[in-house]
């Protein structure tokens, strides 16, 4: 469903991301760890059209993303961000927020859309009216998840979904994430760093630092510490895992 071949991304006429090449299961959750800095947002915002490579190939759903996508090529993956109040409009009800989305696509059954993704995050017409500042870290961002999944996308791409949450909240998300990709059989790539959100999710797992991939492992195997290269090994013991 997703595929990186040989990718390298450019700001300010340097190399952030050098080489890069991966590939992921339909319906697989895949997970990209290391510190900040090191590319793997930036390859999110690739796969999602917002920062074109510089060199190399994306394919998504077997087609090469070209420079400019189709309306139709832009709908294949959506972005859940990091920070669930910064990317909800502040002076914006939650309603006009998975409007838009509908609007800009110009898709039939808005209603029918926005009522069904409100309801599969857990959410209902309570919070449908309510400004984001009215609502929890947690709902704020069950919200953004919501608008990404009123497209149907195949490809949710996750950048730190959890890091600006509650601890006590972070589980709900991830399962909430799990969940969903099971039943609507969703591809999930997943970025943070914190090995122990990935490993809950992620079957599958590649380690980044200095805009490369440097291993690609298990979760099974990063519990057990069978890694091989030393950044994954000082990942470990950064994180305790």
């Amino acid at each position: 469903m997703i595929e990186l071949h040989d990718v390298s991304i450019a700001y300010g006429g340097r190399d952030v991301v050098r080489g890069v090449s991966l590939s992921v299961a339909a319906g697989e959750a895949f997970g990209l760890v290391g510190e900040s800095g090191s590319g793997k947002s930036t390859i999110l915002r690739a796969i999602a059209g917002l920062a074109p490579p510089r060199a190399g190939h994306i394919r998504l759903a077997g087609q090469e993303m070209p420079r400019r996508r189709t309306r139709a090529q832009r709908m294949l993956a959506q972005m859940v961000f990091q920070d669930p109040y910064g990317s909800l409009h502040p002076a914006q009800l939650v309603d006009q927020s998975l409007q838009d989305p509908v609007a800009i696509q110009r898709l039939d059954d808005g209603e029918g859309r926005i009522a069904r993704a409100l309801a599969e995050v857990g959410l209902g017409p309570a919070q449908r009216f309510r400004f984001p500042h009215q609502l929890s870290g947690g709902q704020r961002q069950r919200v953004a998840i919501a608008r990404a999944l009123i497209l149907a996308p195949p490809v949710l791409l996750l950048d730190e979904p959890t890091s600006a949450l509650d601890v006590s909240v972070q589980a709900a998300i991830l399962n909430l994430l799990d969940r969903l990709r099971r039943e609507r059989g969703l591809t999930l790539l997943l970025v943070s760093h914190d090995l122990a959100v990935v490993a809950h999710l992620c079957a599958r797992i590649a380690v980044m630092t200095e805009g490369e991939i440097v291993e690609t492992t298990t979760a099974a195997h990063l519990a057990a510490g069978e890694v091989t290269h030393p950044y994954t090994r000082a990942l470990l013991e950064a994180n305790r895992f």
